[in-house]
């Protein structure tokens, strides 16, 4: 298929109708949900096509997931061919622990990705304010967070801070700073804003009703917060671009792009999870939500 798209794609170039092209490409995947396996998906898309994939893939055999597994490394390699150059790949995921250790298998992806040309661009963390309480029979602390890692082709094409943090409005007159070879700067003031950037720890609650309003969702077993992933999406990447989930679960990705005015695409190998989408798409354009 990618190389029928091919041949199309070198004819238009070939006679000059860049606008036809981008046409058929939009018409072929934007704003569509594929019942299939996104290494089926990513296969019909150009090198160098998506700008932001939000995901959190079936780590560690955590959920069932309808029985469905994934290959990861075939899929990370095909995610960064399919990736556009400063394009990022923001991957949430989690180790689980099997006869008291965990199996480290999120640090092993991590390198994986960075192995085949992926800046580890970020390391954040997804804490989760209403974790389940402590167990002492397992004799360690309560598991409150998520790795939300951040890979980009090279050096991000879009960062747009999120500043949300409360602090004084001020103005400090004289601060110093260090050289790098420890002598001192001259001094000035420094005017601190009313809210700050945030840092890479960000905070939500999930759970019932909590993660999302609409209870259709809960239907899939493990859904990310919309606030998560709206955020990444104002991050790293702007009006317009095109965001991809190659495990679109329950549709939070999509949701969240439509609503912040960005083209989405979406590979859900499960029909029950790809009819739980379309509803959820569906009940957002009526303005039910």
């Amino acid at each position: 298929m990618r190389k029928s798209n091919e041949n199309i794609s070198n004819w238009l170039d070939k006679n000059g109708n860049k606008e036809m092209k981008e046409q058929i490409e939009k018409e072929l995947f934007y704003n569509k949900i594929f019942n299939e396996n996104c290494l089926d998906t990513m296969a019909k898309m150009e090198d160098n096509f998506i700008d932001l994939t939000v995901t959190s893939p079936p780590y560690d055999d955590l959920r069932t997931y309808n029985g469905y597994s994934f290959d990861f490394e075939s899929i990370a390699k095909e995610l960064y061919r399919v990736t556009k150059k400063g394009g990022v790949v923001v991957w949430i995921v989690n180790d689980k622990t099997h006869k008291g250790s965990e199996t480290g298998t999120s640090f092993k992806q991590a390198l994986f990705f960075k192995e085949i040309g992926f800046n580890l661009h970020d390391t954040m963390i997804y804490f989760k304010n209403n974790a389940p309480c402590y167990d002492p029979r397992n004799k360690r602390y309560k598991s409150a967070f998520e790795y939300m890692f951040v890979f980009s082709k090279g050096k991000p094409n879009t960062y747009n801070p999120i500043s949300d943090i409360p602090t004084k409005k001020r103005k400090v007159k004289g601060v110093t700073k260090r050289n790098p070879n420890g002598t001192m700067r001259k001094p000035k003031d420094v005017v601190f804003k009313e809210f700050r950037d945030r840092d890479n720890v960000w905070q939500y609650n999930n759970g019932f009703m909590q993660t999302t309003k609409d209870k259709i969702a809960f239907k899939h077993p493990a859904i990310f917060p919309e606030k998560m992933v709206q955020d990444h999406i104002i991050s790293w990447s702007n009006k317009n671009d095109l965001i991809y989930d190659p495990f679109m679960g329950s549709g939070t990705t999509a949701k969240m792009a439509k609503i912040n005015k960005r083209n989405y695409i979406g590979s859900e190998i499960s029909k029950e999870y790809c009819d739980i989408i379309h509803e959820r798409l569906e009940r957002l354009s009526g303005g039910l939500f």
